[in-house]
């Protein structure tokens, strides 16, 4: 079941961009709710084991595809200063559905019943249609409505997202005149898979986006939160505290999310990430005791779970960002397949010295991660290309940008330039943008 579901979620992860970048970022939202309803629907009714499984891949496809596509749309959404922490929520809610294990952890109890397995099946199906009713109000990343042409609109959704700002329209003007022009650039750029993997760095940033979600599986979270009940069992509790804990397990790292919203963005990402797997290593090098599974959810939950998602959606340019970012959740959901269909047998044959295995990929990620994974909090989407030794793709820079606060017309500082893309191609940037006529 693990398998059917994480292959669904590997194949429909990297089926996802075609929607992201033909029909938008809320039609990528859209599709992946609508799977979950549907085939939520026709596992809880399900009269045949075939059938349930068959329907298992869709979920496991609509549920990988939506982790991919709130965070692609968050991080294009939000303010630079607060993605961290509001691409994070992405992450805290993810959480939140596995707290509903106290919905089978109550099942336990609903003796001489056959069907109580359909009561946590068919919960599934409240969230994706509480979803889609509201994201009727949810505006478009503004970046891909540049990235169509359909500038005015972009316009008045980041000044809805600056509204609060004191300085929310200068704002709103410098981030679209920045947008405007980077998409001059990214429009004449290669944007094919292919090309994600042929040039250097685009490839480093690939080999990045894969390295962050499949490091993050290193730390064992997987095996733990799905194998919980075994792992217990293993330590010597009673099969009611085998459900019981996981269920306490998962609503603390709940509460541990909201901690890490406020937190997400005063440190750097990569450290950020090095420092929990290094606390994960440990705390699994104690793993024998309770507590320290707690302990556990601490460094994972507030340092490396949903900063994951932020990293993601940072380190990619707008044409590559729905590729790149449904690489990392589909190399996600590739792990998931590794590791727990692996772990049963491994409990079985050598128990608790699977965690020796953990314990050394997540201590060896952990340096990779302080290593050789640039920091990318706080910087716009569009400068983060010069990280990776492509600076003659930025097309301006933030602190070059002035808002004259009486006409609002944004200009360049440094007056016109010429950027010349891969392809032979230049883009004249004009000395001046009137916003309000873009």
């Amino acid at each position: 079941m693990n398998g059917i579901y994480q292959t669904g979620g590997v194949i429909g992860s990297l089926l996802l961009p075609w929607v992201a970048d033909k029909w938008g970022r809320k039609w990528s939202l859209a599709i992946p709710a609508i799977l979950i309803l549907i085939s939520g629907a026709v596992m809880t009714g399900s009269m045949h084991v075939a059938e349930f499984i068959v329907f298992r891949f869709f979920a496991g496809a609509g549920t990988w595809m939506a982790a991919a596509a709130s965070p692609l749309m968050m991080s294009e959404l939000v303010p630079a200063n607060l993605r961290g922490g509001l691409v994070e929520l992405h992450g805290t809610y993810f959480q939140s559905g596995y707290t509903f294990a106290w919905v089978g952890f109550g099942c336990f109890f609903w003796a001489n019943s056959s069907g109580a397995w359909r009561v946590p099946v068919a919960i599934q199906c409240l969230w994706p249609l509480l979803f889609l009713s509201g994201l009727y109000f949810c505006p478009e990343s503004p970046r891909w409505l540049v990235m169509q042409g359909r500038d005015d609109e972009a316009k008045r959704v980041l000044e809805k997202i600056h509204t609060r700002s004191s300085k929310g329209r200068n704002l709103a003007d410098a981030e679209l005149l920045q947008i405007q022009r980077q998409v001059m650039i990214d429009r004449e750029l290669d944007s094919s898979w292919v090309q994600l993997f042929k040039k250097p760095s685009y490839r480093k940033r690939a080999f990045l986006g894969i390295g962050t979600t499949g490091i993050v599986q290193f730390a064992g979270v997987l095996v733990i939160n799905n194998y919980g009940p075994v792992i217990y069992g293993l330590l010597g509790y009673d099969e009611q505290k085998r459900l019981l804990y996981p269920a306490i397990w998962v609503t603390f790292g709940l509460g541990l999310f909201f901690v890490a919203l406020f937190l997400v963005d005063l440190f750097p990402r990569n450290r950020l990430l090095a420092f929990g797997m290094f606390g994960c290593t440990a705390t699994l090098a104690v793993e024998a005791a309770l507590i320290a599974n707690f302990v556990y959810q601490v460094f994972y939950a507030i340092c490396v779970d949903g900063v994951q998602f932020a990293y993601l959606g940072e380190i990619f340019p707008t044409h590559l960002r729905a590729k790149g970012v449904c690489l990392g959740i589909a190399t996600m959901s590739l792990m998931n397949i590794i590791w727990l269909q692996s772990a049963p047998t491994a409990l079985k044959n050598i128990e608790w010295k699977i965690f020796l295995i953990f314990i050394i990929l997540s201590a060896f990620g952990g340096v990779l991660f302080l290593v050789f994974w640039p920091d990318t909090r706080n910087m716009p989407l569009e400068e983060t290309s010069a990280l990776f030794g492509d600076k003659d793709e930025v097309a301006v820079y933030q602190n070059e940008l002035e808002i004259d606060p009486t006409t609002h017309i944004a200009h360049d500082r440094q007056g016109p330039t010429t950027i010349k893309s891969d392809r032979a191609k230049s883009v004249e940037r004009s000395e001046s943008v009137h916003v309000d006529k873009a």
